[in-house]
């Protein structure tokens, strides 16, 4: 194999690792458009679960409704109370509407 050759070669491999990685940042870092806006209207720490009223959740294709999800972390129950405004991100997760990440509206 000429030095050219496997030169084109290492650098083909290398092209395609970095464009694995930048994928792969880039899809774990959700972009605003996936935040959410509703209402908090229960919290049940001992389930887990969070009752939003929300608008249209455009990643999920749903319309405006109150619903029930699940929050990936518990922690995040604390991060709101009822009555509360918040941006939040939803995804199905092994069937169930689950919510990734709270933040107060402003």
């Amino acid at each position: 194999m000429s030095f050219f050759s496997s030169l084109v070669k290492s650098l083909s491999a290398s092209m395609a690792l970095a464009l694995m990685l930048v994928s792969s940042a880039m899809a774990e870092t959700p972009p605003a458009n996936t935040l959410s806006i509703g209402v908090v209207k229960k919290i049940d720490l001992e389930l887990g679960k969070i009752t939003i009223s929300h608008g249209p959740l455009a990643n999920l294709d749903m319309p405006a409704m109150t619903m029930v999800f699940r929050v990936v972390d518990p922690k995040l129950l604390t991060q709101a109370k009822v009555n509360d405004s918040i941006r939040f991100e939803a995804e199905k997760i092994n069937g169930a509407y689950t919510v990734l990440r709270i933040e107060q509206e402003n």
